[in-house]
């Protein structure tokens, strides 16, 4: 009996090492798990605070850089300024261009502009843009959609944009929305499609929620809050 116990204790030890290295290596996963998306998330972030503070600090006067001066007296470089400049001159420029003298000279501006073949094309669609997807009471990719693309049966992710309108909506009988539709997994690019209403699913997700399933082609996968 003795000798039976004998020769099973190699096989115990092997297993008892087999099971600490597992756990080990979960240990380890986990840890990559926690710690990468973080990492990843301020290395970007400082490389944009960088990338920002590198192209506007050096057009500050010195006598006026707060940069220099704070590194003259802390002997350390701060990283941000920049942006913090950036953030208070678009501030200052929607504050003036709030008031009367400031609407007077984007007018006349947009004038000049406008007088201009290339360029006026290229200005419109960059103000209307920007205009739909700001304006406060738009609703710009705020919904997330199911579409059956490219043929029935198969369905796809996309976000509505907005009402169609102009010649594409007179054309088309129906209510009709602009849908953008992006490829996984970049979804800075994709298509735009005009679909009925009706044909399509709106979903509870956000577009948050949304991006990140597309990212990463569908390994992220927000719960149904249904």
């Amino acid at each position: 009996m003795s000798n039976f116990d004998d020769n099973n204790e190699p096989e115990v030890k092997v297993g008892r090492n087999r099971s600490y290295l597992s756990r080990v290596r979960n240990y380890f996963l986990t840890g990559i798990i926690v710690t990468a998306p973080i990492a990843i998330t301020f290395a970007v972030a400082m490389w944009v605070i960088n990338w920002i503070d590198s192209k506007v600090v050096p057009l500050i006067p010195s006598s006026y850089n707060p940069q220099e001066i704070l590194q003259q007296y802390t002997g350390f470089h701060i990283p941000g300024i920049g942006l913090l400049v950036v953030f208070i001159g678009l501030t200052l420029i929607g504050f003036l261009a709030a008031g009367l003298l400031g609407r007077f000279v984007v007018r006349v501006g947009e004038n000049l502009l406008n007088r201009m073949p290339i360029i006026r094309s290229v200005y419109g669609a960059l103000k209307q843009i920007f205009e739909t997807v700001l304006r406060s009471s738009s609703r710009s990719f705020r919904e997330v959609a199911l579409i059956e693309y490219p043929r029935r049966g198969i369905w796809a992710i996309g976000f509505i944009t907005t009402k169609t309108t102009g010649e594409v909506r007179s054309e088309i009988k129906e209510e009709v929305v602009n849908v953008f539709l992006p490829t996984t997994p970049n979804p800075t690019s994709g298509f735009l499609l005009f679909v009925p209403r009706k044909d399509l699913i709106i979903l509870d997700m956000g577009v948050e929620e949304a991006i990140k399933m597309i990212v990463s082609a569908g390994i992220v996968t927000p719960p149904s809050r249904k």
